[in-house]
């Protein structure tokens, strides 16, 4: 009799793990859809046709499988300069924006006064359209009214075309890069820094320590989970600069050509060219790339985190 019971009971559990579980299933399913329609199947359908040689964008047909569409992209030189370039951006402005908006940030957070404002500016370039801050820069970078030449006639400089020399183009492009990815960086980082109990800061001014004590010893060590995440988040769309380059250069990738990054080469193979192929197999080459600097971001936080 008692056994029985116990599996009339266990029934009675199964049927109401079920349906306890029918509601929230019932709940993530238009988010899951929206995941494999937008997702998980452009992710899938980009891997495929980049093994698809000879693909018809308009047809669908092609020759065959192969790896004809990589061998192509990584014998083009353009396409290694793309790497170099990309490359090259995301080692300056994510370095760069990463040490300016701790800075910021740590001020922001010391000082109460006018914080609400100051914040509110900060954030406010997250908000604003691209075409009109890369019309703003491209006003800022003029060769004879922009600000930044005359800020440097002030010193005795003398003025430098900087969009459209292409010694300066890099520069030009890392400036803006910067700008545009301090706000986020600072709201994060001031986010870590408003988390952290005060308390260590207190013990530690009893025992004499000093500003620089206080940062390195207890702000950065504490910062540091916040300060990873956003070093993998600025990589990830360092290395997709597009539309910063398009807007600032009036849609060429630089001066006489010299700044191509590898989405603005996605880009010319598909939009301009038609060829989905080499376009796809681009994407699949910078998706390695970002997931090894990822890897090696996690690695070194790891081992930051760990001492």
């Amino acid at each position: 009799m008692k056994k029985k019971e116990k599996k009339r009971r266990r029934d009675q559990d199964e049927k109401m793990t079920v349906k306890s579980l029918g509601k929230p299933l019932l709940f993530i399913t238009p988010f899951m859809l929206g995941i494999i329609v937008f997702t998980f199947y452009p992710f899938i359908n980009a891997i495929l046709i980049s093994f698809k040689e000879d693909y018809r964008v308009l047809t669908g047909a092609f020759s065959g499988y192969g790896i004809a569409n990589y061998t192509k992209i990584l014998s083009d030189p353009t396409f290694i300069g793309a790497i170099k370039n990309t490359t090259q951006y995301v080692l300056i402005v994510v370095p760069v924006a990463m040490v300016l908006s701790i800075i910021i940030a740590v001020l922001l957070n010391s000082s109460r006064w006018l914080q609400g404002l100051f914040q509110t500016a900060y954030f406010m370039p997250l908000v604003t359209s691209t075409a009109a801050v890369g019309l703003v820069f491209r006003w800022l970078f003029n060769y004879d009214y922009g600000i930044f030449n005359f800020l440097m006639s002030l010193f005795g400089l003398k003025p430098i075309n900087w969009l459209n020399d292409p010694t300066y183009s890099m520069i030009s492009l890392s400036i803006y890069g910067i700008w545009s990815m301090m706000p986020f960086t600072i709201i994060l980082l001031l986010a870590g820094l408003q988390n952290i109990d005060k308390q260590y800061y207190t013990a530690a001014k009893v025992d004499g320590a000093k500003t620089l004590d206080l940062f390195f010893n207890i702000t950065l060590p504490l910062l540091a989970p916040t300060i990873g995440l956003v070093a993998i988040v600025n990589t990830m769309s360092a290395f997709k600069v597009f539309d910063s380059l398009y807007v600032l250069f009036g849609g060429k990738p630089g001066p006489a050509y010299n700044l191509y990054t590898v989405i603005y080469y996605l880009y010319e193979q598909f939009y301009t060219k038609m060829r989905l192929g080499p376009a796809a197999a681009s994407a699949m080459v910078l998706f390695v790339i970002i997931l090894i600097f990822t890897l090696i971001q996690n690695w070194i936080q790891k081992k930051w985190s760990y001492h």
